[in-house]
């Protein structure tokens, strides 16, 4: 049974940082993109980065680059959301994701963990 648990979440001042974490089971998570995404109160589900199977490249959303860091352990199954220098308007449920992907003509399912709360208040 393929499994994402979030964890590192917290309540942190603003300019403060956290370090969000991901581990995952159940599926060939080497061969999986790994992204995170976030859902504010009020708001849809917003992405914020990705780092591919390899982790060679990464993508941000523009409010968070330069600040956030995200990084991937194939040894531990795990990927590391390094945030830096937080904001209020960071504030939100954060969630891991695994890309659905198709490789060779095979399709293989996406996967969604149940979300880590960050609070970014003084």
């Amino acid at each position: 049974q393929a499994q994402l648990v979030e964890s590192g979440g917290g309540l942190v001042q603003p300019g403060g940082s956290l370090r969000l974490s991901c581990v995952a089971s159940g599926f060939t998570f080497s061969s999986y993109a790994m992204s995170w995404y976030r859902q504010a109160p009020g708001k849809g589900r917003e992405f914020v980065a990705i780092i591919n199977s390899a982790g060679s490249s990464t993508i941000y959303e523009d409010s968070v680059k330069g600040r956030f860091t995200l990084s991937r352990d194939d040894a531990k199954n795990t990927v590391h959301l390094q945030m830096n220098s937080l904001k209020f308007e960071d504030t939100a449920v954060y969630y891991c994701h695994a890309p659905p992907r198709h490789e060779l003509g095979y399709s293989f399912p996406g996967y969604w963990g149940q979300g880590t709360q960050v609070t970014v208040s003084s």
